[in-house]
């Protein structure tokens, strides 16, 4: 059983960062730099456990009313494939709707395309480049 929780500790947001530097900067290859930017202080963070163990993360920013801008949605390879990247959409979700937003985006690596599909999310637009990797832009309205 997966554990979702909202940030709400140093410790918690140092473990969704872990989880992040493990897929994205180790996995991926992507720049440390790109990586952590100037939202990382006011987004709402996410992380899941496995017990104690941090298998996920995720955030979420409101770069405009109403539109949350989901970001840095990661799980560790171990634990793919068994509802992790699920629970923390859902947990993102609740947490969006709770604030008021009605839409949801983000910026789907190519790769990962058919997950964001599953749990509702629409492409729209071309694929273009992020930190060197095709992502395509997504979208959900959760009214």
């Amino acid at each position: 059983m997966t554990d979702i929780r909202v940030v709400d500790s140093t410790a918690e947001r140092q473990d969704a960062f872990a989880v992040r530097q493990t897929v994205f900067v180790e996995e991926q290859g992507v720049d440390e730099e790109l990586e952590y930017d100037e939202h990382e202080e006011t987004a709402t963070h996410f992380v899941a456990y496995d017990g104690d163990e941090p298998v996920g993360a995720a955030r979420l920013r409101e770069p405009e009313d109403g539109l949350g801008k989901v970001e840095r949605v990661a799980v560790l390879e171990s634990r793919r494939e068994q509802g992790v990247g699920e629970a923390l959409m859902e947990a993102v979700e609740r947490e969006a709707r709770e604030a008021g937003m009605t839409k949801l985006k983000l910026h789907s690596q190519t790769r990962a395309m058919g997950f964001y599909v599953s749990v509702g999310f629409e492409r729209r637009g071309e694929e273009f480049e992020e930190a060197g990797i095709p992502h395509v832009k997504m979208y959900k309205r959760i009214e």
